[in-house]
């Protein structure tokens, strides 16, 4: 691991004169045209000379630094990231799908369109809505648009003067930034000591700006892995003082064959596609946020939007143009492979099977926070569902921290949970399993944390150094944001 060409970059191992490469010889040099000399460079671009070997083995071995699901266990709280099946990728890739431009005729198009109209029905009867656009890119780009349509519904009915949306102190930090990209103002509320939402403290806002409140947003279960109990209680009197629900799809994934947002009354919603429905993420992307609404609604989605229409006695699927809410931030009808993955896995689960996702999650969940709660401090004994948040080691005499956990779990081969968020607690470390994961895998992953936490006290000091098998130690990882060196000099 620590020979020469692993920890350099690609410019250190240049040598003039090196290639790794051999064009053809131009067979056409009498007929080439000279670029217009403002189009030319005053100087060759500096690029790494090296032979071919030296530049596959560099890759390579950066590779080896990536991990990902297919590499191990990736229990990322508040960001489900689960297994992506292989026949999802080969879907996607095929050349009648991988190859299709948005603007090729509608008539041979009825293929793509197919998946559209079928993974939107799908959709909408897994969350209980009556109707979903696939035009959002991301589950944040869902959310705004999400929040376009519930303004848009308000202003149809001229009730403009509901510009406040009620998010709870516990949310997703994408909510309130969604909230005031669309031009609303955040109201927060408080979160009681089991993490749930105050009802008292939501009624007596409704009692004093009932009239301005938009929608309240919210995810069930919450962010600390809780279903909120008084669900019911919550979307009737935000109904009563006139503002709509809005369903945060990042918790959906325990919901999944146990209840539907819709149900709970919410009006619209969101949905990871690349969490629930199981495309890889991180790193920027691939995403996917439809956005689906209850019945009377449809009218305020974006367009595009594929429908069925008979004509001469023939059904055939087509595209509406008219103007909703406005079209979305996205382009056509959002991301094409990742909603090819999506039907995918919908169709190879089929409801036969779908039905088990949310309660193995929430039994996988459920069962490694049993099995640590002795050495870790839960802050909330409750019933939790696909995540729960540990506050840090039970004994924290030793001084070893969330970050020092996070850290020792890289040698071990684990990618470290999501921590100091969210931010009730001090030393959060928040854990989601995901309904993939075996039990081995599971009880391999208990086993390491309950060693490390062994570790911390025989040994805090080696804990709080980890990692110490890792190509590079701990970064500096605010100077590097604030002074980024994106190029080599």
């Amino acid at each position: 691991m620590n020979n020469r060409l692993y920890g350099n970059l690609i410019f250190e191992l240049s040598h003039t004169g090196r290639r790794g490469y051999s064009l053809p010889r131009n067979e056409y040099k009498h007929n080439t045209s000279e670029l217009a000399s403002g189009l030319r460079r005053e100087s060759d671009v500096e690029l790494p000379e090296c032979d071919e070997l030296t530049v596959v083995r560099h890759y390579t071995n950066l590779s080896h630094n990536n991990f990902g699901v297919n590499d191990g266990f990736y229990p990322l709280g508040s960001c489900t990231m689960k297994y992506n099946p292989i026949i999802n990728e080969e879907i996607a890739a095929m050349p009648a799908f991988a190859a299709a431009h948005p603007l090729q005729p509608v008539k041979y198009s009825q293929g793509m369109l197919r998946i559209y109209y079928e993974l939107q029905k799908s959709l909408s009867e897994l969350a209980g809505l009556s109707e979903f656009t696939l035009n959002p890119c991301a589950g944040a780009h869902g959310e705004l648009t999400g929040l376009m349509v519930i303004r848009s519904y308000h202003e149809s009915r001229g009730d403009t003067a509901r510009t406040k949306v009620l998010i709870p102190d516990s949310a997703h930090g994408t909510n309130p930034a969604s909230a005031a990209v669309c031009g609303l103002e955040v109201v927060e509320v408080k979160s009681l000591s089991d993490g749930t939402v105050d009802v008292d403290h939501l009624r007596q806002l409704l009692d004093s700006i009932g009239s301005e409140v938009a929608a309240m947003m919210m995810t069930n279960p919450n962010t600390l892995g809780i279903f909120e109990p008084r669900v019911l209680d919550i979307t009737s009197m935000v109904h009563e003082a006139g503002g709509l629900m809005y369903y945060d799809g990042a918790n959906l994934n325990p919901l999944l064959g146990a209840c539907r947002p819709g149900d709970m009354g919410f009006d619209v919603m969101h949905i990871n596609l690349h969490k629930t429905f199981s495309t890889p993420h991180g790193g920027g992307g691939p995403g996917s946020g439809p956005v689906g609404v209850r019945k009377g609604l449809e009218q305020f989605l974006p367009m595009p939007k594929v429908v069925k229409a008979t004509s001469n006695n023939e059904t055939e699927l087509v595209i509406e143009w008219e103007q909703g809410c406005g079209t979305s931030i996205g382009t056509f009808f959002g991301n094409f492979g990742v909603i090819i993955k999506a039907y995918t896995y919908i169709l190879s689960l089929g409801k036969e099977n779908i039905k088990y996702v949310g309660p193995l999650a929430t039994l996988n969940a459920t069962y490694i926070k049993e099995k640590l709660k002795d050495v870790y401090e839960l802050p909330i004994n409750g019933l939790s569902k696909h995540e729960f948040v540990f506050d840090g080691l039970k004994d924290k005499s030793t001084g070893v921290t969330t970050m020092d956990v996070a850290k020792r779990l890289l040698d071990y081969g684990y990618h470290a949970p999501t921590i100091y968020f969210p931010l009730l607690f001090h030393e959060s470390l928040m854990i989601e399993p995901t309904e993939s994961e075996s039990l081995e895998t599971i009880d391999g992953f208990i086993s390491v944390m309950r060693k490390i936490a062994e570790e911390a006290l025989a040994d805090p000091d080696m804990v709080k150094t980890a990692p110490h098998t890792t190509p590079i130690g701990r970064v500096d990882d605010v100077l590097a944001a604030k002074q980024a060196v994106l190029t080599y000099k």
